[in-house]
């Protein structure tokens, strides 16, 4: 994933879910005036383990939304401002333009039992948090080579030099079980 430029213009649909992703599981800015990113956490979150990349991916199945996403966002987010007395920058997205606090308030109330868009926020969500606790969307050998912020939060390994994980001790700190005899060495009954 290459890093927008300090000073790359992005348009207004991924500053947007970028604002969201970053909502959802918040990280560091990438620069000093990133506005998308908050800047409510230490280390890289989920725009910094590819959410974009990962919601515009077609097996996602919400690619060719996003756009819709993004504008009902900032519709939401601008009636959040109006309801509250916040004035918006004008400068960015309405959401972008929320502070971090404003931002996981309005998410917490698109995702509330009951809100009758929660099902497409959720799901949102839920692609926003798989960036950064599985990279679905990357191999996971060059994820963790490239220093992928989740799975080196999570502590995944790296795979042995064959490019294959092998686990010598056992998670439990003991077999769960002796083998069968008629196992065969792969594995398999005799």
């Amino acid at each position: 994933m290459r890093p927008p430029a300090q000073n790359e213009p992005q348009d207004d649909r991924t500053m947007t879910l970028e604002a969201f992703a970053d909502t959802i599981i918040p990280g560091e800015k990438r620069w000093p005036g990133d506005r998308a990113v908050a800047g409510a956490a230490p280390g890289g979150g989920a725009v910094a383990a590819g959410a974009i990349e990962l919601l515009e991916w077609d097996a996602t199945g919400i690619s060719g939304g996003l756009g819709d996403f993004a504008r009902a966002l900032n519709e939401h987010a601008l009636a959040y401002a109006a309801q509250h007395g916040i004035v918006l920058e004008e400068d960015v997205p309405p959401f972008v333009a929320l502070d971090h606090a404003g931002r996981t308030a309005l998410v917490a109330l698109l995702t509330a039992p009951g809100h009758p868009e929660k099902d497409l926020w959720v799901s949102l969500a839920l692609f926003s948090n798989m960036a950064y606790d599985s990279a679905a969307h990357l191999n996971t050998a060059d994820a963790l080579a490239a220093g992928h912020p989740g799975l080196t939060a999570m502590g995944v390994t790296r795979p042995d030099a064959d490019g294959l994980w092998r686990f010598p001790a056992y998670s439990y700190g003991r077999p769960l079980a002796d083998l069968h005899p008629d196992t065969t060495p792969s594995g398999s009954p005799a």
